[in-house]
């Protein structure tokens, strides 16, 4: 369980988020869940691919939450005759110095901006893997750690679209969440031709947090409890997508972890201090959906990874939570307020939830 210390930390997280989510909506209109999941990743030390038809505001979005926060930012523009070496970086032999000089490569700096990642070749798609994952390039047998804190926010086109190699299943697990901009609403357009009509937003944007301020508050989230019952439910919802008959391909173990480093990020952007199982539900599709192959007669019937996740959402039974004289309803259920029973300290903060056994044929989205 979190210390005073720490909730004192998770204020200081949701006063700095505000401001970069408003800084993020003030250049991508009408889309404030896209933001709100931008920011999660972030602070639960992930990776966000962006899928979606040209046009709509990916690297737009890519670019704004970049320029919100006070840190190093290379853009690579992915194309076909890229190489693993322009992204790693090169040893070149010193004439003057008689030996080989590492030269970083665009990977070396802590928000990454992958425009169209699917346009270049598999083989230098798999230049990331190693960086997305252990947060280091190893180039001739030395290993160069990367900046703390690191993201990589990768945009893609439709795999429909022409000059798009599909991303490998490796690739794709290193990523912990997909999101889809999508159209903006007829306000939101109409609203973005007043902003956007003269000059880019993106010209007067100006950073509103600090590197430093972003790793103190990925510390705070790692604080945050996650109760014995929630984690089993994390490894129940992605354990259904390994046997379900409509999948050739289930979630990998990382997604497991990915969807709890999530779900904690998620409760802290709330203002709690522990995760909900309203965390896991929320940010499932998001989470799994990019990660799991259809069999052929699912592709076939026209069922998507997305309709899925959600089937599993209603199938697997979720855990019931039981504060003391109130029993669990979603959010609002648990959070309370001040005077809630078991307020650590007296703050009027709710301590954590306790949780029942899971009952047979309980289920909640």
């Amino acid at each position: 369980m979190t210390t005073y210390e720490d909730r004192a930390s998770l204020t200081d997280l949701t006063t700095t988020v505000e401001r970069v989510r408003r800084s993020v909506e003030g250049v991508i209109e009408g889309k404030p869940e896209v933001v709100r999941l931008s920011l999660t990743v972030l602070l639960a030390e992930g990776h966000l691919l962006i899928e979606d038809v040209p046009g709509v505001g990916k690297t737009m979005l890519a670019k704004a939450l970049a320029r919100s926060i006070d840190c190093s930012v290379r853009r690579i523009q992915f194309t076909p005759d890229l190489l693993p070496s322009d992204i790693t970086g090169v040893s070149i032999f010193d004439q003057q110095q008689r030996d080989f000089e590492f030269k970083p490569g665009a990977i070396f700096a802590q928000i990454v901006i992958g425009d169209e990642i699917n346009r270049a070749s598999p083989k230098t798609q798999s230049a990331l893997l190693e960086s997305m994952e252990e947060r280091q390039v190893t180039i001739d047998g030395q290993s160069y750690e990367l900046p703390d804190p690191f993201m990589v926010v990768a945009t893609q086109n439709p795999v429909e679209m022409e000059g798009t190699y599909p991303l490998p299943e490796a690739q794709r697990d290193r990523f912990m969440a997909r999101v889809s901009v999508g159209y903006p609403s007829p306000e939101a357009e109409l609203q973005m031709l007043d902003v956007h009509g003269g000059i880019s937003p993106l010209d007067d944007l100006q950073p509103v947090a600090h590197a430093h301020e972003i790793v103190k508050l990925i510390e705070a989230v790692r604080a945050v409890h996650v109760a014995d019952a929630v984690r089993r439910y994390a490894v129940d919802l992605v354990g259904a997508t390994r046997n379900h008959p409509d999948l050739r391909l289930g979630a990998s173990p990382r997604a497991t972890l990915h969807l709890l480093r999530a779900a904690k990020a998620s409760a802290a952007l709330s203002g709690r201090e522990y995760a909900l199982p309203d965390d896991l539900q929320s940010l499932a599709v998001a989470v799994l959906a990019h990660r799991l192959l259809p069999t052929a007669q699912a592709q076939l019937n026209r069922r998507t990874a997305e309709q899925v996740v959600l089937e599993i959402l209603q199938r697997t039974p979720v855990p019931q939570a039981q504060l003391p004289g109130q029993a669990y309803g979603g959010v609002s259920g648990v959070s309370g307020g001040p005077g809630v029973p078991g307020g650590a300290g007296g703050s009027g903060v709710p301590a954590a939830p306790g949780y029942a056994p899971q009952q047979p044929g309980a289920r909640r989205l």
